[in-house]
């Protein structure tokens, strides 16, 4: 597939990644690649994002998350695939 089909995922970030910045990075780095979508803390300190753009730059963004910003230390991470949605900007929720 070429890079230029969109799609989306949901995923599910574990590990010390609340209180370093992560949701900040996040949309640095999505902005920066031109993904759209969101990023949110999750009550049992997990984050979880929407990432929806072009496949190599969602891919890109993966790889980025597995690791997250500087002070973030990822444990775990689940993908999970949806239907594009034409989201629109990238945002905390």
């Amino acid at each position: 597939m070429n890079g230029e089909t969109s799609v989306r995922v949901r995923v599910f970030v574990e590990g010390w990644v609340q209180g370093v910045s992560f949701r900040y990075h996040t949309i640095q780095e999505a902005t920066r690649l031109g993904i759209c979508g969101w990023v949110r803390n999750l009550p049992d300190g997990r984050v979880e994002a929407v990432y929806e753009g072009p496949r190599d730059a969602v891919e890109e963004i993966l790889a980025w998350t597995r690791h997250g910003p500087r002070w973030a230390h990822v444990t775990g991470m689940s993908i999970h695939d949806e239907e594009p949605k034409g989201e629109r900007g990238f945002g905390v929720r």
